[in-house]
């Protein structure tokens, strides 16, 4: 754990007074919510698959937009330079891109309630358990980001310890989450992620412009040399591997992401889905600048920080006026609650619905599937031990912005490639699916252990550690290769094309709510499977 210095007589009482109020209204704002839950499970996880372009473009540029991707990128600014944070925010927006080209159509026409449901559909409830699992621990992770870099926002503010600050944000979005569910989503999002884009821009004018003392020239000559060039995406010896791994994992590891989909399945059709992941990556897109400066600007108005998560906090608190000094607090705020918000909420949703539900009660224990209002309650309860464990884990090593890229190295190495294949070839079968998996995330274990020295497993040596990163890229092609040899050798067991056919099957909605998704599914026409 990292102790932090408390910063009580930083706080204005202006700033203290604007942050409170906007706390006030985003809980307000998410409680009030619950009006549109209708005691509906499938509401309250995807919101009844209703909402508009405005909802969805804005949801997923929230989720995008977080404190991993803000706090965590001027952070990482501020200590390797200008591409080291630059690259969180391109990656997701990439990953909204090809999400609005892929996936937002035929996703979105699947009625889904939560990703593993595709995993089910097309490979089985042993893939779907599988998934989820490895879904739920990256989400986890993705939470506990947020939930630091809420902390060191609170903590700043309040002057309170760093765990309490981090308690208080995370109570407030497991309230509004509770009682909204996707809703709350829906609507704390539109009032949050624009005041945070916002205040990014004004606080790159203010600085940009020396209204803080500086000049233009005065900050870019403090820098070190190569601080902002390019070498960091093409010399190895400045963390290009890493920086193109970060991008990597988000760009296409955040395609298995649970809380970016459920925004896709929640899409009143396909065209919305597709549209505002569009949208998403364009706004997403629009922060890499201003957030990323603000550690180059701390670099001349903050050099002796000695932890550079405060960085941003540090500049918005002694360096800005009373009144950027606020929406720069509730920004970060904002971004980091909302993502928590959908996390939490997608975390839920996969525990109660797809391994409780159906792999415990239904697959091992041959019971009757749980109605709505069982689903319902389940999924409230389930975020309370999810918000825990997140809090424990960002308690334990707070470090928005490096949560984001381990998330997704997850899922990139062991989901990515079941979910494209499934999409787009005939011959994926639930063998191929589960092989992959397991070999893929083993894989990226092992690159873990090996380039961190885990546990005294591996001594790499110094030019070993020169190629840190490239554990990102190979664990995915691992996986796509025995996914296509798998395939290819069970074709007689189970023929893939005899699920390949749930890709246009809509099943009726009391199905799907009682997990029964495929209970009226046929398969293409002389397509069987062995006896």
């Amino acid at each position: 754990m990292i102790e932090l210095p408390l910063a009580a007589d930083a706080a204005s009482t202006g700033i203290v007074v604007g942050v409170i109020l906007f706390l006030a209204i985003s809980a307000s704002i998410g409680i009030g919510s619950v009006k549109f839950v209708k005691k509906s499970s499938r509401r309250y996880i995807v919101a009844g698959r209703s909402l508009p372009l405005v909802f969805v473009g804005t949801m997923l540029t929230a989720q995008a937009v977080d404190g991993n991707s803000t706090l965590g990128n001027s952070a990482f600014v501020y200590d390797f330079g200008f591409w080291a944070g630059a690259v969180t925010p391109i990656g997701l927006g990439i990953c909204l891109l090809l999400t609005g080209f892929l996936f937002g159509r035929p996703l979105n026409r699947m009625s889904l309630l939560t990703l593993p449901d595709f995993y089910y559909r097309r490979y089985g409830a042993a893939t779907e358990g599988l998934s989820g699992i490895l879904m739920t621990i990256s989400f986890i992770i993705l939470v506990a980001g947020n939930f630091a870099a809420s902390g060191f926002i609170m903590q700043m503010v309040f002057g309170i310890d760093f765990f309490l600050g981090m308690l208080i944000a995370a109570g407030i979005v497991l309230i509004y989450t509770a009682f909204g569910g996707l809703f709350s989503s829906a609507y704390t999002d539109i009032f949050q992620i624009y005041i945070a884009i916002f205040a990014f821009w004004a606080a790159f004018i203010y600085f940009a412009t020396g209204q803080a003392g500086p000049s233009w020239s005065e900050y870019i000559n403090a820098l070190p040399e190569g601080f902002l060039d390019t070498s960091a995406l093409t010399d190895k010896a400045n963390g290009a591997i890493i920086n193109w791994s970060v991008i990597a994992a988000l760009g296409l590891g955040d395609l298995v992401a649970l809380d970016f989909m459920e925004r896709v399945f929640a899409a009143r059709n396909g065209r919305t889905a597709s549209r505002g992941a569009f949208w998403g990556a364009g706004l997403t897109f629009f922060t890499v600048i201003p957030t990323a400066f603000i550690g180059i600007w701390a670099f001349t108005l903050a050099p002796d920080l000695t932890n550079h998560f405060l960085a941003y906090p540090t500049l918005a608190i002694d360096h800005a006026p009373t009144w950027l000094g606020i929406l720069m607090l509730a920004g970060v705020l904002g971004a980091s609650m909302s993502t928590a918000n959908g996390g939490i909420l997608a975390i839920s949703a996969v525990f109660s619905r797809n391994l409780i539900q159906r792999d415990i009660m239904g697959e091992m224990l041959g019971k009757p599937h749980m109605g709505n209002k069982r689903l319902l309650q389940l999924t409230r309860i389930a975020l309370i031990p999810v918000v825990g464990i997140a809090l424990y884990i960002a308690w334990k090593s707070p470090q928005p912005g490096k949560y984001l890229a381990l998330a997704f190295d997850v899922v990139l190495a062991g989901c990515l490639v079941p979910l494209l294949a499934g999409l787009f070839w005939s011959k994926s079968n639930k063998y191929a699916a589960m092989a992959s998996i397991v070999v893929g995330s083993l894989a990226r274990m092992v690159g873990y252990f090996y380039f961190n020295g885990t546990w005294g497993i591996f001594s790499p040596s110094d030019e070993a550690l020169s190629y840190a990163g490239i554990e990102t890229f190979i664990p995915p092609l691992i996986s796509l290769v025995v996914f296509v040899v798998v395939a290819l050798l069970t074709q007689k067991r189970q023929p893939g094309a005899y699920y390949h056919g749930v890709i246009d099957y809509i099943p009726p909605e009391e199905d799907i709510v009682l997990g029964e998704d495929l209970k009226g599914y046929k398969p293409p026409a002389g397509v069987t499977l062995p006896a």
